[in-house]
């Protein structure tokens, strides 16, 4: 995340809505804050009053251009999922976010675990997260929750599940956050028992689903078609049956035509 420092600044100024600050440090670090916003926008997009964000700017104090934090990922419910240049508290009917997950590195630890929980508790963030994907930073657990109660945080009591996953309820999002020793951090719906996907997992996954269809759709042709087949054989079979059983029969028709002119002539065609 980042977060700018109070400092002076000349009023003509423009407020920027970008920091130019360097991206987070290392891939563990990067590949967890792409799928932490990636998840909850694709769970909530069918939610139009819900907006998830990350590494934005959050302006809460207007024409104080220093007053501003940027979280890795956000969710406000009740406010438009359009898009924005930076998300001004004044002009969303001062409504802060409900969720803040900061996906912590060397360089923003301090900043994650001492400055911004008084900059969301005084924002009136329902919800704050931490995560550390090396596990080096955040003790004793590299997944840690607050919840605002009474105006002041209150630790999220994590449990831990089976095959040592460690989880944390969120009561803002209905979801819980998991952390897996083997795949690491993801979102997790108790009621689908089912875990939130990225942008690139949902496509990975559309597409071997369209994959399967598609093998079960020629399987069930390739059956069809063999049963078709079959079917023909079958016709085939019964027909050369009747055929065979026509002609047998024809045969001893007309070999009792013979027999009977045969007596008729006075000879017996057993006799012959």
């Amino acid at each position: 995340m980042t977060i700018s420092g109070d400092h002076k600044l000349i009023s003509t100024i423009e407020s920027p809505d970008e920091d130019f600050e360097p991206m987070p440090e290392g891939d563990k670090q990067r590949r967890n804050l792409s799928y932490t916003t990636e998840a909850l926008r694709l769970w909530f997009e069918q939610q139009p009053n819900v907006y998830v964000s990350g590494n934005l700017f959050i302006r809460y104090v207007e024409d104080r251009i220093e007053k501003r934090i940027a979280p890795d990922t956000f969710v406000v419910f009740g406010m438009s999922n359009e898009d924005r240049a930076s998300y001004r508290v004044w002009e969303e009917g001062n409504k802060a976010p409900d969720f803040v997950l900061e996906v912590t590195s060397k360089g923003t630890v301090t900043k994650d675990r001492e400055q911004n929980p008084l900059i969301y508790q005084a924002l009136g963030v329902k919800e704050y997260f931490q995560y550390d994907p090396t596990g080096e930073y955040l003790k004793p657990n590299s997944l840690q929750g607050v919840r605002l109660e009474q105006g002041k945080y209150v630790a999220i009591s994590t449990s831990m599940l089976p095959d040592n996953v460690l989880s944390l309820p969120s009561e803002v999002l209905g979801l819980d956050l998991h952390l897996y020793p083997d795949r690491g951090f993801r979102f997790y719906d108790r009621v689908s028992n089912q875990v939130l996907r990225s942008y690139a997992e949902a496509e990975r996954s559309r597409f071997q689903s369209e994959l399967e269809r598609s093998f079960e759709q020629q399987a069930r042709i390739e059956a069809e078609s063999i049963a078709e087949r079959q079917k023909l054989i079958a016709q085939q079979e019964r027909l050369a049956k009747q055929q065979a059983e026509q002609g047998q029969k024809q045969a001893e028709q007309k070999a009792q035509r013979l027999a009977k002119k045969l007596r008729s002539m006075g000879i017996d065609p057993d006799r012959i």
